[in-house]
């Protein structure tokens, strides 16, 4: 026999999903089985697995420990450690500035990702236990391209990652992105399009007319500055597709700066010579939650958070004479002092 005591991140889904993850080996018609013969019990009754959880809620299985360990697993938690470039943290939540070259979710290569280097994280500082993470784990709730840097959202209790999701699927939470693109753009411009996947080369085909199998998509995009050259541009996100920025931008006849899959070889090439840029520079820089929020995110209403572009991009907009336009949209924006976030706490974004 073996008894949990249902926990916070346990609490608020059905009975059924609690024990398919619990049981992750096990057919469902195995546990339905068994609730059936109250060799699976909930609070000491019988259920039917539809019930709600609530913490402190009882299950007790009467089962062997052969049975009990043949369904559940071996138990091994996939972690790695890895110091974090945290924004911000709070019980439900954590917001992290993701490097470029990480995976954001595991993959089947087995590299560890920004997921397992999360939950090492919480697991060193005691925010989660082995234990819990049987039933519960953190996820990321907006993934980027490997090689693009900058804020991921995370989950670190179940009710937080539910209400941070439904943001991002809502489309109620604004995503804007720094990038170097080549040639000039003066205005600001909101563009459509529609997106298909080949998923056998994993790149995407932007068209301005419905294809089948597309998706549509929309792109707004604000320049910061040009050099005569090439172009520092913010971009929101309306739709979040696959490499939606990188095929859009380019699609128009702005590939970014060291896009290896849809960008100019000869652009790319003088940014390698130059740089020894080896990867597009994309940068999810500006987190925008929205004005009224309830629940686990209420204390998250209306603020901003703000990742700085990693430094392989700042010294080249520095080289290509971008800098001080980088400075004034930041502070006009968002109100950050040309000291980058350490200025002692006088600019706005960091009183």
């Amino acid at each position: 026999m073996k008894r949990f005591v249902i926990e916070e991140n346990e609490a608020g889904q059905r009975f059924d999903k609690y024990l398919a993850k619990l049981l992750k080996q096990a057919p469902k018609s195995f546990f339905y089985k068994m609730l059936r013969k109250k060799n699976i019990t909930l609070n000491g009754k019988k259920a039917s697995g539809n019930e709600k959880l609530s913490k402190g809620d009882q299950v007790t299985l009467f089962l062997s420990d052969d049975t009990f360990l043949k369904f559940a697993g071996d138990g091994a938690v996939p972690k790695a450690i890895c110091k974090l470039d945290i924004l911000y943290e709070d019980e439900d939540i954590l917001l992290v500035n993701k490097p470029a070259g990480m995976l954001s979710q595991p993959s089947e290569s087995g590299e560890p990702s920004l997921v397992e280097y999360i939950t090492g994280y919480l697991l060193e500082t005691g925010s989660l236990t082995e234990k819990s993470l049987h039933t519960f784990r953190p996820s990321v709730c907006n993934r980027l391209d490997r090689n693009t840097s900058g804020i991921i959202a995370a989950g670190k209790s179940l009710s937080g990652l539910q209400e941070l999701s439904a943001l991002f699927h809502d489309r109620t939470i604004h995503k804007d992105y720094l990038c170097l693109v080549k040639g000039v753009i003066k205005n600001e411009n909101y563009i459509k399009g529609y997106l298909h996947k080949d998923e056998k080369c994993n790149k995407v085909v932007v068209y301005d007319s419905r294809k089948e199998a597309s998706l549509p998509i929309e792109t707004y995009y604000t320049p910061w500055g040009d050099n005569g050259h090439d172009t520092l541009l913010k971009v929101r996100l309306i739709t979040g597709r696959t490499h939606q920025i990188r095929a859009h931008l380019a699609g128009i006849g702005h590939p970014l700066a060291g896009d290896g899959k849809y960008g100019k070889e000869a652009f790319n090439k003088s940014l390698r010579h130059e740089y020894s840029l080896g990867h597009q520079l994309l940068h999810a820089y500006r987190l925008e939650f929205p004005e009224h929020l309830d629940g686990k995110l209420q204390r998250l209403s209306g603020r901003v958070f703000v990742a700085k572009v990693p430094e392989q991009f700042f010294h080249i907009i520095q080289k290509e004479q971008l800098e001080e336009n980088y400075y004034e949209n930041l502070e006009r924006d968002l109100g950050i002092c040309k000291n980058d976030h350490h200025c002692g706490g006088s600019c706005n974004h960091c009183k």
